[in-house]
C-alpha cells in the first residue's frame, strides 16, 4: 500500500527527498493546477502527471535529466534543416495549438513498464498550463511550413534561467527536434542556463542530455531560478526572453 502526503489548498510540497523510490519520485496528491501551485511546483523542482480519473499527482523523480545548452547536440541533418529554412520558428504564437497537439500523443507514465494509450495531458492540464501561459510563465516553440501549418512544436514552463520542458510533437519529420534547436540557440542569446528534461529517455539522450542525481537538480535549479526584481515582479530580462516573436538561428 502506498501512502502519500495529501496537499491541501495551501499546504507546502513535503520536501523532495521524502518522494517514493517505487513509483519513482512521486511525492504527494492532491492540491489544485493554479498558477501559484504550478510555479511553486516547477520553483521547486516538482512537476504534476496523471491520468484522467486520478488525483492530482506531484512528482520529483531521481535521477532527473537535463540539457546543458553548450551540450545539446545537433545532428548534421539537424543542422542541414535548419540552415534550408523550409520552416518558420515562432514562440508563443500558438500555444493552444502546440498543447492540443501533444496532448493527441499517447505518452508514458512514470514508473509505467509500458507505453499508455491515455495521455497525461487531460483537459484539465490544458486548461491550467494556457492560464499558466496567460500570466507569462508557460511558454510555446512552434514550426510552421510554407503553407502556415503548425507542424511541430514543444512547451514548458519559464523559471529563471531555466526552461522546464513538457512535451513535443512533430507532423512532419525532424520538426520537434527543430523547435529543440531553435530553443536551445534562442536560450544561448540570452544567457539562459539549462532545459529540465525531467526525466532520462534514449531520445533526449541523443539530444545531449545528461543524467544527474536529485540533489545535484535542486542545487542548480536553486542557482537559477530567480526571476524577480527587487519590487517582486517579473524581472524585464525574463519578460524580453519569452515575448511573442519570430526566432531566427
Amino acid at each position: 500500500m502506498i501512502e502519500l502526503p495529501y496537499l491541501a489548498e495551501h499546504t507546502p510540497f513535503p520536501p523532495v527527498n521524502k518522494a517514493l523510490k517505487d513509483p519513482d519520485g512521486l511525492l504527494a496528491f492532491g492540491g489544485s493546477l493554479s498558477v501559484e501551485r504550478l510555479f511553486n511546483a516547477y520553483s521547486n523542482g516538482v512537476f504534476p502527471w496523471f491520468s484522467d480519473g486520478e488525483p492530482i499527482l506531484w512528482w520529483s523523480p531521481d535521477p532527473r535529466a537535463i540539457i546543458l545548452l553548450e551540450e545539446f547536440q545537433a545532428s548534421r541533418s539537424l543542422r542541414k534543416l535548419a540552415r534550408k529554412q523550409v520552416y518558420t520558428v515562432t514562440l508563443n504564437h500558438n500555444f493552444e495549438g502546440v498543447i492540443h497537439h501533444c496532448a493527441s500523443i499517447a505518452r508514458t507514465m512514470p514508473g509505467a513498464k509500458d507505453a499508455s494509450t491515455e495521455t497525461w495531458i487531460t483537459q484539465s492540464m490544458i486548461q491550467a498550463y494556457q492560464r499558466l501561459h496567460q500570466a507569462g510563465l508557460a511558454h510555446s516553440v512552434e514550426v510552421w511550413d510554407a503553407q502556415n501549418t503548425l507542424v511541430g512544436g514543444l512547451y514548458g514552463v519559464g523559471i529563471g534561467q531555466v526552461f522546464c520542458g513538457e512535451s513535443m510533437f512533430h507532423i512532419a519529420p525532424n520538426t520537434s527536434k527543430l523547435a529543440m534547436y531553435t530553443l536551445v540557440n534562442h536560450m544561448r542569446r540570452h544567457n539562459l542556463a539549462f532545459i529540465d528534461c525531467q526525466m532520462p529517455t534514449a531520445h533526449l539522450n541523443s539530444l545531449g542530455a545528461q543524467t544527474i542525481s536529485r540533489e545535484q537538480f535542486i542545487t542548480q535549479l536553486r542557482e537559477y531560478r530567480s526571476m524577480l526584481d527587487p519590487e517582486g515582479a517579473i524581472s524585464a530580462d525574463y519578460t524580453m526572453c519569452w515575448q511573442k516573436q519570430v526566432i531566427t538561428l
